[in-house]
């Protein structure tokens, strides 16, 4: 009697995440933004730092990129992402955030393995020193590097997002043209947005209250010419009757 052994696919790999702030900055800019870009789209997936695995049985074979897209696959938290289980669906975008730590045979190996299974973009980003970004488009069964030319303002088919690079500066911009902020800028900004709006309720309260002000102010008036007229009918009432017990008429005076 055989047992089948059951394959375990680890989570971890016990390595950091990001190896310094700018790094993990520009982690969270993509995968932070990304997922407010496809918020209303179900069958988007978007995460960051978890195992790849493409080959069922093989533990071996998988790589955590800093941040993957998978189109027409449903959100939901992931331990990793095993392809056989995501109706073999190999993620679709890939970027790759480079750290102090990052050579350039580990990131040839990371592009072959995109390569190998399916990806249809591929970005690194250097972010520290000298920054700069570098993009692939599948071209067939290869990924073809995006000229220096073309990067220089460049539109991703899949993600609709704007890359724009010049003087060591990378942009990233929706398809909306707003350039792309962290998440802390993302809450900065909507709390300003808030206290605008909160400001312009306000002067418009202060507006309407004024307005109501003038108005009863106005009535208060009206209402005192109104007794001040009917005083005075009141008085000439009473003059007039005084000419006629004096024998005089009013209306011929």
């Amino acid at each position: 009697m055989s047992s089948r052994i059951r394959t375990v696919y680890p989570e971890s790999d016990g390595l950091p995440m990001a190896e310094n702030t700018v790094q993990f900055d520009w982690i969270s800019l993509l995968k932070w933004n990304i997922d407010v870009l496809f918020r209303d789209r179900v069958d988007v997936f978007v995460a960051g730092d978890n195992f790849i695995y493409p080959i069922e049985g093989n533990n071996k074979i998988r790589l955590a990129p800093d941040v993957y897209i998978a189109f027409g696959r449903p959100k939901g938290q992931r331990g990793s992402y095993r392809v056989w289980d995501e109706g073999n669906i190999f993620p679709q975008v890939i970027f790759e955030v480079l750290s102090p730590s990052n050579r350039s045979g580990e990131m040839h190996k990371k592009q072959e393995f995109y390569e190998q299974h399916g990806v249809e973009e591929y970005y690194v980003l250097e972010p520290d020193g000298e920054m700069y970004l570098e993009g692939w488009r599948r071209v067939g069964e290869k990924l073809e590097l995006i000229s220096d030319d073309d990067m220089v303002d460049f539109v991703s088919p899949l993600l609709g997002v704007r890359f724009v690079t010049r003087d060591q500066i990378v942009e990233v911009s929706g398809p909306d043209g707003k350039l792309w902020d962290t998440p802390l800028g993302m809450i900065v900004e909507a709390n300003g947005l808030v206290e605008k709006a909160e400001g312009r309720a306000h002067e418009a309260e202060e507006a309407a209250q004024g307005a109501i002000d003038r108005a009863e102010e106005a009535e208060a008036k009206a209402d005192q010419a109104e007794a001040k007229a009917d005083q005075a009918e009141a008085k000439a009432r009473r003059l007039a009757e005084k000419l006629r017990e004096l024998g005089l008429d009013p209306d011929s005076l």
